[in-house]
């Protein structure tokens, strides 16, 4: 049987905080995504508990008729507590030493477990065709981990929103980027 697992990319938000909403823009895109999974069977929709990732989906979990379930393991990948100027470079540094850990975040390995354990789970469930809604930083290391030529640079050019197909058959998991934007 093949597993198809959409993970998705909220649309453009208002910030970065747990409670941010989308822009104007972001609604605009949240009724794109819904018109283009208009016709795609979808079994179950997961999503992130911050706001912006619940409203992206919300249009179509409402078209299709599918509760969206709230799951906090697709939560944004913390970097740290402390604002750093140098941020991006942090960052990069952490697809390069997966263990590093800066003040208050987490490092990529514990980010990447977590998020691990919830494609573990939708491998291992009923449902053939489950869309995951996230955010950038924790959807590229779930990447990274199946084709490590996915890092820090393929980061940058992930998209608000964005669609990554992972298909996983006889635990063989492989994935391409299905969205185009607008």
């Amino acid at each position: 049987m093949m597993k198809r697992i959409y993970m998705i990319r909220h649309c453009k938000a208002e910030g970065q905080e747990e409670h941010a909403k989308l822009t104007s823009e972001g609604d605009s895109q949240a009724l794109m995504l819904r018109d283009y999974f208009e016709n795609v069977k979808i079994d179950k929709i997961v999503s992130s508990h911050y706001v912006r990732a619940v409203q992206s989906i919300e249009p179509l979990g409402i078209y299709k008729g599918i509760e969206i379930i709230k799951d906090t393991r697709l939560s944004e990948r913390i970097l740290s507590t402390e604002d750093y100027s140098d941020w991006l470079d942090k960052l990069n540094m952490t697809f390069q030493d997966k263990s590093l850990k800066f003040i208050g975040g987490e490092s990529s390995n514990e980010a990447l477990f977590r998020i691990s354990s919830v494609i573990e789970e939708v491998i291992s469930s009923p449902e053939e065709n489950v869309m995951l809604v996230t955010h950038g930083a924790i959807m590229s290391l779930l990447l990274n981990s199946i084709d490590e030529n996915f890092g820090f640079d393929q980061w940058q050019t992930i998209t608000n929103p964005d669609i990554y197909l992972i298909e996983v058959q006889e635990g063989q998991k492989t994935f391409k980027r299905i969205w185009n934007s607008i």
